[in-house]
């Protein structure tokens, strides 16, 4: 018998889904697409119809091209979060004032709540989370990192028997494109953010990406799924791409290694590492070859050992198989979602452990270095005899490039308060004509 039409499917005794969504951007319309086109799909693999009812949007004119005349068009939200017909709240209008109000009122309403806004969740989840269960509702987020990669399934249900030791990735697509296209077309940083802008992938106003913040608003929800801590946005340390430059990335490949914007979580005896931060990864390494806008996340854990996830970590559609997959899993529960339902970071809330941030400057690892040299003829022997005097072990074979005046090294591991200060000393001792390059590098089995 055809899946499709099994009788289980459309049981009359099984009641519809019934979903009211807020917005109609790009992952509003994405979902609006899918759910069509896919109807019959999803209809089989969550038991029952999924039903976009009412719809809140400032562009109602733009949704009567999307849904049909059986959903509500409100220009209000607040009619769809305390609709009485409505189960399920879809939450794509972003930002994390008016959305964290509509939200906490469709929660008080007793409605589920699917939502692919990190920041929302990163900034607010805690308060959210306790409002959810409160009111023995659901809020799922699989949208909120890396859209296309099952990353929140993966690490609260396909890797729940196993102690996470650390995970690394590359969650922000727009800094991944621009360090790629830098790289392949040795282009400024200014003209890969402008060519990122042109093509869509940048906004106009790109700081949450190139800053890093859009992958620590990730990274603290990735953090609490593998570690069982509570959200902690406020402990991550986070440093931007623009300090990046295309001769970073030659040297960095004679080296043997490729520049990436890194969310890094590693626990460590004295707590956890929360860092998003440009590092050096080896050219050899499953990360490095993550390019473009694709994302990728590296697991390590007791069990299963490395794991690799790799997909689109944006785009409209993408973000809706992540949205609409929510959507299914609220819909097989039913009204047994108090009792059965995954907690919303994979632990019982009491079970979560508040364990403390490992201070930056504590951090060890290897660096890369990028020295400008005064006089290429003899510098580069007294800057290895100046970082040697300030306890800067070096790492293999450095690159002197007398045609530039630069030389290029990698360090031995040292804790990162020591390498800032070895810098400064580097700077007054060795009288550079410009401050030396600094980034870290990232070791993985």
């Amino acid at each position: 018998m055809n899946p499709l039409h099994h009788p289980a499917v459309t049981a009359p005794s099984l009641n519809p889904l019934r979903v009211g969504m807020l917005g109609i951007g790009v992952v509003g319309s994405g979902t609006c697409r899918v759910m069509e086109r896919n109807r019959r799909l999803i209809t089989a693999r969550a038991g029952r119809n999924i039903e976009l009812r009412a719809l809140s949007t400032r562009t109602l004119a733009r949704a009567h091209g999307l849904v049909g005349p059986e959903v509500a068009l409100l220009a209000d939200p607040l009619e769809v979060v305390r609709h009485p017909d409505i189960d399920v709240v879809i939450e794509v209008i972003g930002g994390s004032t008016v959305a964290r109000s509509l939200v906490l009122e469709a929660i008080a309403n007793g409605k589920h709540v699917v939502t692919a806004n990190k920041a929302l969740l990163a900034l607010h989840g805690e308060e959210i989370f306790a409002a959810a269960r409160r009111h023995g509702v659901s809020v799922a987020y699989e949208g909120a990192v890396a859209v296309s990669i099952p990353i929140v399934k993966a690490l609260r249900e396909g890797l729940a028997a196993n102690r996470m030791e650390w995970l690394a990735g590359i969650v922000n697509g727009t800094s991944n494109f621009i360090l790629s296209r830098m790289r392949d077309a040795n282009l400024s940083f200014q003209d890969a953010l402008a060519e990122a802008q042109r093509l869509g992938y940048a906004e106009a106003d790109p700081t949450l990406d190139i800053g890093g913040f859009d992958a620590a608003h990730k990274l603290a929800l990735l953090a609490s799924l593998a570690f069982g801590m509570p959200l902690q946005f406020n402990g991550i340390a986070i440093e931007g791409i623009a300090s990046v430059q295309p001769i970073d990335q030659h040297y960095a490949a004679r080296l043997g290694y490729e520049i990436k914007q890194l969310a890094v979580a590693r626990r460590q005896p004295a707590g956890v590492e929360l860092r998003v931060h440009p590092a050096l990864v080896s050219s050899s390494s499953l990360i490095s070859r993550v390019d473009g806008a694709m994302n990728g996340i590296l697991v390590n854990s007791d069990a299963a050992g490395l794991t690799m996830h790799y997909g689109a970590g944006a785009g409209s559609e993408q973000t809706a198989s992540a949205v609409i997959a929510d959507l299914i899993d609220i819909a097989r529960l039913g009204p047994a979602m108090r009792d059965h339902a995954v907690p919303s970071l994979g632990f019982r809330h009491e079970a979560l452990t508040s364990l403390p941030v490992v201070p930056i400057d504590d951090v060890v690892t290897r660096n890369y270095l990028r020295i400008p040299l005064a006089d290429a003829a003899v510098a580069p022997r007294q800057a290895l005899e100046v970082l040697a005097r300030l306890g800067v072990a070096v790492s293999g074979n450095p690159i002197s490039d007398s045609d530039k005046q630069q030389m290029a090294l990698i360090t031995s591991p040292i804790r990162d308060d020591r390498m800032n200060e070895a810098l400064r000393q580097l700077q007054v001792q060795f009288g550079a004509r410009e401050p030396a390059m600094r980034f870290r590098v990232e070791d993985f089995p």
